[in-house]
């Protein structure tokens, strides 16, 4: 897993760094081939929290509101 999370921030920091290199946002978009949203998303995370802050966040936690206790649900399947 560890690997895995290294190689995406890799590939983020990469898109920073060639817009740095380029000094030009646009173009280092297009040879990357992501969005100028996507790289201000990738921005404006670092300069809140680090390179850290790259880690993907997007799982949603369950609703909880939709479960049935158990015993509910132990009645129901019988």
């Amino acid at each position: 897993m560890l690997n895995t999370t290294q190689n995406i921030i890799k590939h983020k920091v990469g898109l920073l760094n060639l817009a740095d290199e380029l000094g030009n946002v646009s173009k280092a978009c297009q040879v990357m081939g992501l969005s100028r949203d996507t790289f201000y998303r990738y921005k404006s995370a670092v300069d809140e929290g680090g390179v850290e802050a790259l880690l993907d966040r997007n799982r949603r936690k369950p609703n909880l509101a939709n479960r049935v206790d158990e015993v509910t649900e132990d009645a129901v399947v019988k």
